[in-house]
């Protein structure tokens, strides 16, 4: 699980049968200073989050299968949840 936030969204004409029906978001992981920049990935919309929120992603395949509920699926990163607040102590 990463947490980032939603900086677009993603529009196709043609796209695999697991995506139909679904929105794909574009997120840019939240890191601290210490760490890597990540690139920004996408994932399917779970939780109807929209541009500027704060999301939870689960970035690994089985997990983001099941909470889908496809077996099979072909998804790696899915949005189950929006923060509504980030505290970091150091």
């Amino acid at each position: 699980m990463i947490l980032g936030k939603v900086v677009g969204t993603v529009v196709t004409t043609i796209s695999h049968p697991h995506f139909d029906n679904r929105r794909l978001l574009v997120v840019q992981p939240m890191v601290t200073e210490e760490d890597d920049d990540d690139a920004d990935f996408i994932a399917v919309d779970h939780t109807h989050a929209g541009i500027g929120d704060t999301v939870l992603v689960n970035r690994e395949g089985n997990g983001a299968r099941q909470v889908l509920n496809l077996p099979d699926g072909c998804i790696i990163s899915v949005i189950v949840g929006i923060v509504d607040r980030v505290d970091i102590q150091g």
